[in-house]
């Protein structure tokens, strides 16, 4: 039996992609308007400065660009920006792989620690990343909401988790 389904890869987002960035990362928060009624922030960011300053790998599947994964090394931590899948490649793993490939830059970086943030009505985004071994840091108001801060400790060896 063959496998037809195409290859996956990682590779760093350049300011070519920024548009496709932005318009992946609106596609994926659409769904959490209606919930917090405003757009998340993420929504609204500028990607043009983003993928300069950040770093920003996506995930493709063949050449079609189904996820991606925003990050900022805070010198002690790294901290996850934004994880977004393309709302029709949902349900498939890759959110969970983008958590993955994000702790395998922090192990390169030397970070012994991870760190997120989501809006406490998303979730299960918060569910997803505490079956990935986050924990709740804190909570803090935000607008008409909660911001829900999580960390995550990495062992030195990858093996131990």
């Amino acid at each position: 039996m063959c496998d037809e389904s195409p290859a996956t890869s990682i590779r760093t987002a350049t300011p070519a992609d920024a548009a496709a960035v932005r318009d992946l990362t609106r596609a994926a928060y659409a769904k959490w308007v209606p919930l917090i009624g405003r757009e998340p922030l993420p929504m609204r960011a500028d990607y043009e400065t983003a993928v300069r300053e950040h770093r920003i790998d996506l995930l493709l599947v063949g050449d079609r660009l189904a996820g991606l994964v925003e990050m900022i090394d805070g010198g002690s931590h790294l901290l996850i920006e934004n994880l977004a899948v393309d709302p029709a490649m949902q349900g498939r793993g890759y959110g969970r792989r983008l958590l993955v490939h994000a702790e395998q830059v922090a192990r390169a970086l030397g970070r012994p620690e991870m760190q997120l943030y989501t809006d406490r009505a998303f979730a299960a985004n918060v569910r997803l990343y505490q079956r990935h071994g986050y924990v709740v840091a804190r909570e803090e108001p935000f607008l008409e909401g909660f911001t829900v801060y999580m960390r995550k400790a990495l062992p030195a060896d990858p093996g131990a988790e």
